[in-house]
């Protein structure tokens, strides 16, 4: 190189003259920085963000626009994806609490403990279990305890107790797992069969029967109060 060529020499200087230069889409900036930030929260890094906004170009598309860029497209397409995935899984995990249901009463084994005594019920399950389902008395708002069984759902074990409202069977589906707060809701209704899903603690509740949607919610509004 000549002491008095620049340097770069003269390939830098045409691309500089003739290279298209892009401006950054309104807003961008703002996006990757709220990526990075929640990014560095998980990570413990809360100055992260700070570090990427002294590095934010004023106008021009840089490279490091491009790249963060690139990342929050990975990020949302990440996050549409794990939403689908969570829906489909919601959908099929109330199909086979419909079909447990629906199997439970074609059979001659809707229970496996036959008794209308919640203290008779509940401690069958002892030792059966990595849980202790509750258990608890609705007659007196139209739904008798006919009993419990134990059941199989999303490879889970899991507790069945099962109610009537006059000639209606309700299945109520209990095991231990954890749902993500934000996971999709589940189908309220199914194949003709009304369903509700909720989480308490570390154990997750189905219910499922033909009763209308408004009987079931009642009755999921009995176990709740009384379980608390």
């Amino acid at each position: 190189m000549a002491d008095n060529e620049q340097p770069g020499g003269p390939m830098e200087d045409l691309v500089r003259r003739h290279a298209t230069r892009h401006t950054a889409p309104p807003g961008l900036a703002a996006r990757i920085s709220a990526v990075l930030a929640a990014a560095a929260l998980e990570e413990g890094r809360a100055d992260v963000p700070n570090r990427v906004a002294a590095l934010r170009p004023a106008a021009r598309f840089r490279p490091l626009a491009l790249a963060a860029s690139f990342l929050l497209a990975i990020v949302l397409s990440s996050g549409a994806t794990w939403y689908v995935t969570a829906s489909h899984g919601q959908d099929r995990l109330a199909r086979e609490v419909v079909a447990s249901h629906v199997r439970s009463m074609l059979g001659a084994h809707l229970t496996d403990v036959a008794s209308s005594d919640q203290h008779t019920v509940k401690p069958w399950f002892d030792g059966k279990l990595d849980l202790s389902p509750p258990v608890v008395d609705l007659a007196g708002q139209g739904f008798p305890l006919v009993g419990g069984r134990l059941d199989y759902i999303d490879q889970h074990p899991a507790a069945a107790l099962v109610y009537r409202y006059n000639q209606h069977v309700i299945n109520v589906f209990v095991w231990r797992g954890d749902s993500a707060a934000i996971a999709p809701k589940p189908p309220a209704a199914l194949q003709g069969y009304n369903l509700r899903h909720w989480q308490d603690g570390d154990m997750t509740f189905w219910t499922v029967s033909d009763v209308n949607g408004a009987e079931l919610d009642v009755f999921v509004k009995g176990i709740k109060s009384a379980s608390r």
